[in-house]
């Protein structure tokens, strides 16, 4: 197990969820909380987009237990899977039809976590 891919796929993930969390969160939330959206949307978007920082926040935290104890890298799979998946869902959904998620980081981020995590493990 390489724990410097480990670590690698932790700092991407953490520093995602770091950056998506505060700035991504303040301009998107101004964004919301301004539009013409119903409350209810409105709460179930803002959910959305924390949900994805925590998502962010846990495959980094645990990509960090993995690297520094490598026992435990049965933990890392469902994180890495759930971020291939995700990463996926963005490509999927951007060549149906909506092209703009094609330009978010979102895809790359979740991407570069689940291939530096495998090749980590590998």
């Amino acid at each position: 197990m390489e724990s410097l891919l480990l670590t690698a796929a932790a700092v991407v993930a953490l520093g995602g969820a770091l950056f998506h969390g505060y700035v991504g969160g303040k301009i998107y939330m101004g964004h919301v909380n301004t539009s013409d959206l119903m409350p209810l949307t409105q709460s179930l978007s803002l959910v959305s987009w924390h949900m994805f920082t925590l998502l962010l926040l846990v495959s980094g935290a645990t990509l960090i237990c993995v690297a520094t104890k490598p026992e435990l890298a049965l933990l890392s799979y469902p994180v890495l899977l759930a971020n291939a998946l995700g990463a996926g869902l963005f490509l999927f959904l951007g060549v149906m039809g909506h092209a703009r998620l094609l330009k978010l980081p979102g895809m790359y981020l979740m991407a570069m976590t689940a291939l530096l995590g495998w090749l980590g493990l590998s």
